[in-house]
């Protein structure tokens, strides 16, 4: 029939309001039939996957197992889930889609390692990156197509012309200066050690990226930078509240910010403008000064490489602010949380010192801090350090997640290409086959030969700092730097309980860490005092000596990230 004669078959009335009530009823009928069989098709597609896949909870139609997870720390529920479920490999739904948690060092080591050419691609990420750094960040990078995996090599060398275990050798001496200046510092103001290790961990990243250290604690680039990173930590950390339910619900985050609260302020042109505008004329700054990560041209700044080399790998401006940017997020809060761990687990454990007391006596004496050269006749104290990094690792899921760019299968179990996978460090580091009484801090799991070593895949023992070719960048840098400051707080001070009015020692709560991607112990009180007298006066000695070493490092910004 005709449109024009159906029109003429309907009672009048109904032709007079447009359609017929009889219409409306079926439109919404048939609407309300399609949708339903649209939600019974996708939910089979996700119990089609949910067989082939690893086991996990079981999922409802569009939410998923979203839910179900907890208000914070969603690492330790994944852990008890991995236990629940008897299985290293789990799966849990965010929404439609499935995410991997990987419980064990050694399927983490046999799926993001051995198999890094398949894993070494980011998923969608729709906070973390299109809403916040951006997709084309180098943390954040997808390398599905050869063009992608090309702009990843690329960027990924560029990175390690700044951080590369080859280069960071070069960083040695204003590292050790910088770290004995920190010593200096808490001799003078202990109560304030967080801001003097957040100084020195931001000092050390700017004095390679743009050439100038930063003397102050309360120097703005560390106040505002560390800022925002602990915001980025805190909103990025899977959950179901808002902004992370933006990944259940994709379709929330096309809402204009002024009408979307639950973004957050997230995907704004403007705010994402702000981090590049600032990095880039920083880069830029840094790029016409004279001062230089060694005396000779040769080493100039990293700033000052990216922008001479920006026509060579045609550079645009974002990504010469997002790698220097970078070097902040690699190097400055994770290495200052590293440190503040150290302090608690000397202040909770303090039956682990005296054999690094005895070692550090015997190989530096009081006349020196100990420095890199003293690494290899130091076990003990480089135990202790491993067992920082372990205990109580900052970045407690080793970083964004990885997606495998085609479809694999691990142990008879369907891992979907662009799958977010994810190594949950905690269940990892805190796996009792590995580590016996994994709460307590231990340096002698890391000596070599002794009783309570395990066996645990790669060289290192710990899986801090991620896997395959996503490893974090500032790793090599991170270890040096942590290894001769950890080193130097041992040698030099004794870490005990504070006092509170009434004369009473005040506990630590060695589980009280922060809920970021990057957790850190929350605040707490000690009381940090050097050994002896001579040790004392050497701190001041080379404290006095490094900041005259420093020196040529000095200078001030006009930049500052809230005028942008």
């Amino acid at each position: 029939m005709a449109i024009e004669q159906l029109f003429e078959a309907l009672p009048l009335r109904y032709v007079q309001h447009g359609i017929s009530e009889f219409g409306v009823a079926n439109l919404a009928y048939t609407l309300l039939i399609t949708a339903f069989a649209a939600l019974v098709v996708d939910y089979g597609w996700m119990l089609y996957l949910r067989s082939k896949m690893p086991p996990g909870p079981f999922p409802l139609p569009i939410i998923g197992n979203t839910f179900s997870l907890p208000d914070e720390k969603p690492w330790i529920y994944f852990e008890h889930l991995s236990k629940q479920l008897n299985s290293p490999i789990i799966t849990f739904w965010i929404g439609r889609n499935p995410t991997v948690w990987l419980n064990d060092a050694w399927t983490a080591h046999n799926l993001l390692d051995k198999r890094a050419s398949i894993y070494c691609s980011r998923p969608r990420m729709l906070v973390f990156a299109e809403l916040g750094s951006g997709q084309n960040n180098l943390v954040n990078m997808i390398t599905v197509t050869p063009a992608q995996r090309e702009r990843f090599r690329i960027q990924r060398k560029l990175m390690h012309q700044g951080v590369g275990i080859q280069r960071v050798h070069q960083y040695r001496s204003f590292q050790n200066d910088e770290s004995r200046v920190v010593a200096l510092d808490l001799l003078n103001e202990p109560e304030e050690y967080v801001a003097h290790f957040e100084r020195y961990a931001t000092s050390v990243v700017s004095i390679i990226g743009f050439g100038r250290r930063v003397r102050e604690k309360s120097d703005p680039i560390i106040t505002e930078v560390i800022r925002v990173m602990h915001l980025a930590a805190d909103l990025n950390v899977p959950g179901k509240k808002f902004p992370m339910l933006l990944e259940t619900f994709p379709f929330l985050s096309k809402f204009p910010n002024c009408i979307a609260p639950w973004k957050h302020g997230l995907g704004s042109h403007s705010k994402s403008l702000r981090g590049v505008n600032f990095f880039h004329s920083l880069a830029q700054e840094a790029a016409t000064s004279n001062r230089d990560v060694s005396a000779s041209d040769s080493h100039p700044n990293y700033s000052k490489f990216l922008v001479s080399s920006s026509p060579k790998y045609t550079l645009e401006p974002a990504e010469i602010a997002a790698l220097t940017g970078n070097l902040f997020g690699a190097g400055s809060d994770t290495s200052s949380s590293t440190l503040i761990t150290a302090i608690l687990a000397m202040r909770a454990f303090p039956e682990t010192l005296p054999p690094a007391w005895e070692e550090l006596d015997r190989v530096v004496g009081t006349t020196r801090s100990p420095d890199f050269s003293d690494d290899a006749s130091l076990p003990y104290t480089r135990a202790f350090v491993k067992e920082v990094f372990r205990w109580r690792s900052v970045a407690i899921l080793g970083g964004q997640p990885h997606a495998p760019i085609q479809d694999d299968y691990y142990s008879g179990y369907l891992i979907p290409k662009m799958t977010w996978v994810q190594g949950n460090v905690w269940a990892i580091h805190h796996h009792e086959r590995e580590f016996p009484e994994p709460d307590r801090f231990n340096p002698r799991r890391f000596l070599k030969d002794s009783e309570e070593a395990r066996p645990f895949p790669g060289e290192r023992g710990y899986m801090t700092f991620g896997w395959g070719r996503r490893v974090c960048s500032g790793q090599a840098l991170a270890e040096q730097g942590t290894w001769v400051t950890v080193a130097r707080l041992i040698w030099g001070f004794r870490v005990s309980a504070a006092v509170d009015e009434r004369g009473e020692e005040v506990g630590v709560d060695v589980f009280d860490y922060t809920n970021g991607l990057n957790m850190r112990p929350r605040p707490f009180r000690v009381n940090i005092t050097p050994r002896t007298e001579e040790i004392r006066k050497t701190i001041v000695r080379e404290g006095e000596q490094a900041l005259m070493d420093l020196a040529k490092y000095d200078g001030e910004t006009k930049y500052r990230m809230s005028s942008f």
